[in-house]
């Protein structure tokens, strides 16, 4: 085994990373030290900090990343109206290279040569959080513990922890709990009877939307003012990036917005079915969409319609920090110096709909659409001439093929 002399562990404090943190420390026989993200996943982060004190971690890093999570890797992501396979906001394949980027600093920081993370052999995560790394310090190691250890059962896993005297909570010991990931823009839950595609998920599962059948029924209309692209205000009220979008999943999720069940292709090669709630997320995307709908070219817009799929696979797979993804976000950044304004949306029983939306960048000429006499000169008899030359290729193909 190489030798390592310090590891920076990505540490939530759960049971996996508890269990790894000790098997670290015994495998590797070095300092360890331990980094918890705050990215507003809603739970109390200083039982970790208590945890790895107790395991006799002399470093730990409990760093409050919302405002960065949301200025610097959700809003360039709504920017392009990014969906994987049409429908997910990517809440956790965002979050991933952002945590990477800190293991990496801390690690230079404290000097250390190897990071660690507790994604599984199985999932998409491990994929990400290693090529960041790649991208961003070649020369850490990283050290997978899911592909190294011999523990294949959460039946091992358990003996491991009483085994080492690591506490485990008296609902972590008997049937697997669901997998859960949160963030401040979406959750994820996996696992259980959401293993078979063909079973309704139940109610309980879902954490940050009320159903949309009990929703309010009445409908409640908010404001979401744009600046370049990136969303600045709900109400008239300015608000920072992390603010914004902790307001819109409140209102989002008291409507039932935002709720999503996928099955969807993982980067590795199998299917999985997860369940999404995204209410923020969803609001900011059908408002973003309604700016640039009276902003942006027609051209431009249908461009970035094309590119999006790739933009959203490249995040998916984990390649954030790749020259490509940059390139296409240099493209979309481009396209939004205009994209500003204001987009009125109703909320009601699941859905965010666009009703309105004015800018002072508008595209849009009530003149030239008008039914009525234009005060701006267009002359009807130019589409005849526009018609015919585009329809000279369709004529000669058809004569070709004797119509």
């Amino acid at each position: 085994m190489t030798k390592i002399e310090k590891i920076v562990l990505s540490y939530s404090g759960g049971l996996d990373t508890s269990i790894i943190l000790k098997w670290l420390q015994e495998t590797y026989g070095c300092q360890v030290v331990t980094f918890t993200a705050d990215l507003g996943q809603g739970e109390e982060l200083e039982p970790a900090r208590a945890k790895a004190e107790m395991s006799g971690v002399e470093d730990i890093r409990i760093v409050d990343l919302r405002e960065e999570f949301v200025r610097d890797f959700v809003f360039p992501m709504l920017r392009a109206n990014t969906l994987y396979e049409g429908q997910y906001l990517l809440g956790s394949s965002i979050a991933r290279p952002l945590i990477a980027k800190h293991l990496v600093g801390i690690a230079r920081e404290v000097g250390a040569d190897a990071v660690a993370h507790g994604a599984t052999g199985k999932g998409n995560d491990q994929v990400r959080f290693e090529l960041a790394v790649n991208a961003l310090d070649p020369s850490l190691k990283v050290i997978a513990p899911w592909r190294q250890w011999n523990i294949r059962s959460r039946m091992q896993l358990l003996e491991y922890a009483e085994q080492h005297h690591i506490l485990v909570p008296s609902d972590k010991r008997g049937e697997a709990p669901f997998s859960i990931d949160a963030n401040l823009l979406h959750t994820s839950t996996e696992g259980k009877i959401l293993e078979n595609p063909a079973e309704v998920a139940p109610d309980h599962v879902y954490q940050r939307t009320v159903d949309p059948v009990d929703a309010p029924n009445t409908p409640e209309v908010i404001t979401i003012g744009f600046e370049r692209g990136d969303p600045v205000s709900v109400n008239g009220k300015a608000m920072t990036p992390a603010a914004l979008l902790t307001k819109l999943n409140g209102l989002g999720g008291r409507h039932g917005v935002g709720r999503l069940d996928l099955v969807e292709n993982r980067f590795i090669g199998m299917k999985s079915r997860g369940i999404y709630e995204t209410p923020g997320g969803t609001i900011l995307l059908a408002a973003h969409r309604g700016i640039e709908s009276i902003t942006l070219d027609r051209a431009a817009a249908h461009l970035k319609d094309e590119i999006m799929p790739r933009y959203a696979e490249l995040i998916y797979n984990g390649f954030w920090f790749a020259p490509e993804r940059e390139m296409l976000q240099a493209l979309i950044d481009q396209s939004q110096a205009f994209v500003s304004g204001e987009v009125a949306i109703r909320l009601y029983k699941g859905s965010a709909s666009v009703i309105s939306r004015t800018s002072p960048c508008s595209l849009y000429s009530a003149d030239l659409v008008t039914f009525e006499e234009s005060a701006i000169a267009y002359d009807h008899h130019d589409a005849e001439g526009f018609i015919r030359l585009n329809g000279l290729r369709l004529r000669r193909w058809a004569a070709r093929n004797g119509r």
